[in-house]
């Protein structure tokens, strides 16, 4: 069995893993996204419904934070919008001005982003988001050796994984969530790409593990509770 299947049968995941590639120019043979979407994150739900596509740069226009996050060439018109929404989020106080800075960013330059379900991308992809509960999320992060956890906002998660070389945490975003369809019991991890073999095949272990510790841990609480 493939490691994208295997990663998905292991934790039982409702959708499949979705590999995101930064590319200098377009693959061929991959088509360009239908029409640009109402944020960047929207292009993980399409990849995960099953469809393999590329984003320019101007795909990416209609959402300010994940244009900045993805390292796209802002125009003046983009500047200002994220200028706008980071200022309301702060005025909301959803986010401190002093965290705008930390934020991460994409260093290298936008060409294009392909995205595609794992099982059926085309090389080793950049970034593989996993969506999934919290104790699919729990033995995912064993598996991999998170290097922290990661709130708004979610599309970060990319390049803080690219940048660090380690599984990313994300609880995920109200805009995310709006626009994914995540449910309010799911979140993200951000597994880079040249990891994912590794991290499934140490996974199984980790599963089994867990599998064993549960049965001991509820043999131990129901001994402990008829005393």
């Amino acid at each position: 069995m493939s490691a994208p299947h295997q990663l998905q049968q292991l934790l039982g995941l409702r959708r499949p893993p979705v590999a995101v590639s930064f590319r200098d120019k377009a693959p061929d043979g991959i088509p360009h996204v239908d029409s640009a979407g109402p944020s960047s994150c929207s292009y993980w739900k399409l990849a995960a419904e099953g469809r393999t596509f590329y984003t320019q740069a101007a795909d990416h226009d209609n959402c300010p934070i994940g244009a900045y996050t993805h390292g796209v060439d802002l125009t003046e018109q983009v500047k200002a919008d994220l200028q706008g929404v980071v200022t309301t989020m702060i005025s909301l106080g959803y986010l401190r001005a002093e965290e705008v800075p930390g934020i991460p960013r994409r260093d290298a330059p936008f060409g294009v982003a392909v995205y595609a379900p794992l099982a059926q991308a085309d090389g080793e992809a950049d970034v593989v988001i996993v969506a999934g509960n919290a104790r699919q999320m729990m033995l995912l992060a064993e598996a991999a050796g998170a290097a922290g956890t990661m709130g708004r906002p979610t599309c970060a998660a990319l390049p803080q994984a690219m940048k660090t070389g380690q599984g990313v945490l994300s609880l995920g975003c109200i805009g995310n969530r709006v626009y994914t369809g995540l449910s309010d019991d799911e979140l993200y991890f951000a597994v880079p790409g040249s990891q994912v073999k590794a991290v499934t095949e140490k996974l199984a272990g980790i599963v089994r593990a867990n599998g064993e510790l549960e049965k001991y841990h509820t043999q131990k609480r129901a001994a402990m509770s008829g005393k």
